[in-house]
């Protein structure tokens, strides 16, 4: 829904494909022609890449924007795409292909002089883990070195624990991503994470757009995010943005990107990942600077250059977007399904609610449980604390079990007030409820 706006604000006409668990999404009715490509399982539709270019194909589009997930960051995707004479909305295939091997990323970046977390590279296997883990000491992280959304990453705290955990992250990759290889790096902890938003077109020219604290996760998955972060001090501002461009650089990076950091209590920011594709928080990035990532995304794939300057940036006010998830948190975030029974948005000046879902739609159990992103912006962070507190008390979604309430909880925190709060905010609160409770 968020690219068919920008389509349609641009004048573009749309395809949308869709699985036959999705014949009632609301992309199928906006989009100007839509086609089923598969059955409801994502690996017969939405991972499909043939019957994603066959669509394409057949409609005579001219361009595919991937979103965010499935095959967004599909090297083989991309190189079909450009196969078929289909414009890929993203980076280069060679470009998605190294980024997304996150050990190979972490050698261009540090090839770049880019810092990045302490750690080795890939593990062939038990042995090799053990002795690496000596090196770079406990706690660590074992990590898929494909994929992301948390998935093939172990907590490992004592040596005791390394040999379970390294078969339990290499196969859950494997399963995940078809691709069983992982790497360690050090467990860093208390840590924000902070990424860096960049967009680069074909000529030269990279700007960036400002960080966004992306600190309020549970089991590395994002809920609550903001821009800026409001305890990075300037100068490490203009670090990360000298790092950020530097990175994307280093590797011929063209379109939107996101550099991932974590930010240590002293101040350091180590590089851990990057996104090549649409952040799911992109929105936080447009509200403080006034820039529709979708809409250059589409002019940059068609081969126009950027428009502005990175003395052009000018980033003001504050942004805070809450992941609307169908899941029960007071039980263990027990997945929810159902029918939308009441749909009532919050509405008022600079409230945005991005969403698919409408009333009277049945929410299928086949994909990821966010059904919505609600986002304010305001002159200061206080006052959007209150705005975005206020639009979860008037959002009202019945007939679906979802966060909000829980959102508020975390919003009214007093390590969130003040901006302190780490990526253990969510463990840390949700552990001092049930113990109060």
């Amino acid at each position: 829904m968020r690219i068919i706006r920008a389509c349609k604000e641009m004048g573009i006409s749309t395809v949308a494909v869709f699985s036959e668990a999705d014949r009632d999404a609301l992309h199928v009715s906006f989009a100007d022609e839509s086609y089923c490509i598969g059955g409801p399982q994502p690996k017969d539709s939405y991972l499909n890449a043939k019957a994603v270019v066959s669509a394409a194909l057949a409609s005579k589009a001219e361009a595919i924007h991937p979103g965010y997930g499935f095959l967004s960051e599909n090297a083989g995707f991309a190189a079909s795409c450009a196969d078929y004479g289909v414009t890929f909305i993203g980076p280069g295939t060679d470009t998605i292909a190294r980024m997304g091997d996150k050990e190979a990323a972490r050698r261009a970046m540090r090839e770049a002089g880019v810092p990045v977390i302490p750690g080795c590279d890939m593990v062939a296997d038990i042995g090799e883990a053990k002795s690496q883990a000596v090196e770079i000491g406990f706690p660590l992280l074992i990590k898929a070195r494909a994929g992301g959304g948390g998935r093939g990453i172990r907590l490992v705290r004592q040596p005791s624990e390394l040999e379970n955990a390294f078969g339990a992250a290499s196969s859950e990759a494997q399963i995940a991503f078809g691709d069983g290889a992982v790497y360690m790096e050090k467990y860093l902890r208390p840590v924000k994470h902070v990424e860096a938003q960049i967009l680069a077109d074909n000529f030269g020219n990279i700007v960036f757009l400002g960080e966004r604290d992306c600190s309020v996760q549970r089991k590395n998955q994002k809920m609550i995010e903001e821009s800026p972060c409001s305890v990075l001090p300037e100068e490490t501002r203009l670090k990360m943005m000298e790092v950020s461009v530097k990175a994307a650089r280093a590797v011929g990076y063209r379109n939107a990107g996101t550099i991932e950091c974590l930010l240590d209590r002293d101040g350091h920011f180590y590089f851990m990942e990057m996104n090549t594709r649409l952040q799911v928080e992109h929105p936080v990035t447009e509200m403080v600077t006034g820039i529709d990532l979708v809409k250059w995304q589409i002019r940059i794939a068609a081969g126009l250059p950027l428009g502005f300057t990175q003395e052009d940036i000018k980033p003001s006010g504050w942004a805070i977007e809450c992941r609307i998830n169908a899941e029960d948190p007071y039980h263990n975030f027990r997945p929810s399904g159902g029918r939308v029974e009441t749909l009532h948005v919050p509405g008022g000046p600079w409230v945005r609610f991005d969403t698919a879902i409408y009333q009277g739609y049945s929410i299928p159990p086949f994909y990821d449980s966010m059904i919505g992103k609600l986002i304010v912006y305001a002159k200061t962070r206080d006052e959007a604390i209150r705005k975005i507190r206020s639009a979860l008390c008037e959002l009202t979604i019945e007939g679906v079990v979802n966060n909000a309430e829980f959102q508020t909880e975390i919003l009214s925190d007093e390590a969130f007030v003040n901006g302190s709060y780490t990526t253990d905010l969510i463990e840390n609160l949700y552990t001092s409820r049930l113990v109060s409770s």
